[in-house]
């Protein structure tokens, strides 16, 4: 017998409506930090990052109760769409481009706590991951874009064009081109990773 978090996305959602919220909470633990990662990538501000997460579950939680959700099988590049659309909605909004983050504030690589290091390593390791961070910020917004969810949300090529509504071409020449004008600016600033 399968545990619920053994279930596939479509089971717990089709379970979800049927009025078992442990089988959403399952979504939620399942997908919270990549999704979280992606738009806190894109607005830069860990306050304004909880508030957009919160409201992409409310849109989520709606979608899925009133039966609307016809995703079959899709349920991340679904949500990222969802928290990608919501992040540009913001920013239309308030009309102004992401504040650069100070080095105050927690970030991902805070988050993404891949193992204890010595205090040493934690902080060559933060200032690498901060200079990388402020060299992303100055590439392009497509660019940008697609490198943060090939590699923070983990997504195949395939999904990243169907959330950016570009073609998956676009999408690996973006990611290209965003790669070699990072190559550029470490070659520039004579950084290692």
């Amino acid at each position: 017998m399968k545990t619920l978090e053994q279930v596939a996305d479509l089971d717990l959602i089709r379970s979800f409506q049927a009025g078992d919220t442990e089988a959403f909470d399952v979504l939620v633990t399942r997908y919270k930090d990549r999704i979280y990662s992606s738009i806190l990538f894109f607005v830069k501000d860990t306050y304004l990052a909880e508030d957009l997460f919160q409201d992409v579950f409310i849109k989520i939680i709606d979608t899925l109760k009133n039966k609307r959700y016809t995703e079959e099988g899709k349920f991340l590049p679904w949500a990222l769409r969802i928290a990608h659309n919501l992040c540009v909605d913001y920013f239309r909004k308030v009309k102004r481009t992401p504040a650069i983050k100070t080095s105050d504030d927690q970030d991902i690589f805070e988050v993404i706590n891949v193992s204890q290091e010595a205090p040493d390593q934690k902080l060559m390791r933060g200032e690498s991951h901060e200079k990388v961070r402020r060299m992303l910020d100055l590439l392009p917004e497509e660019q940008r874009e697609i490198i943060v969810l090939r590699h923070y949300a983990n997504l195949s090529f395939k999904e990243i064009a169907e959330i950016t509504n570009c073609s998956i071409n676009t999408a690996l020449g973006r990611m290209r081109y965003g790669l070699i004008n990072l190559r550029k600016m470490m070659a520039e600033n004579q950084m290692t990773l």
